[in-house]
């Protein structure tokens, strides 16, 4: 569902916003920069192999079930 909303041009942060169950949700998702090594390794992996502004598919770990947006 999530990911059909931002195909159909939604906004990612007004998205995070109402769905996230995450602190960052109220930030519209928004985690900050960070390097290797600070997060957990799927999710990790997921957002490092992203181009700028692209969307991953659906992350599973051990905290869930995210959607990540490169932006930098």
């Amino acid at each position: 569902m999530v990911l059909e909303r931002l195909k159909k041009g939604e906004k990612f942060a007004n998205i995070a916003k109402e769905v996230s169950l995450c602190p960052s949700g109220k930030h519209g998702g928004d985690l900050g920069s960070f390097g290797r090594g600070k997060m957990v390794k799927e999710f990790e992996k997921a957002a490092f192999a992203l181009q700028k502004r692209q969307i991953s598919p659906i992350v599973k770990t051990k905290f869930g079930y995210h959607v990540i947006k490169r932006l930098e």
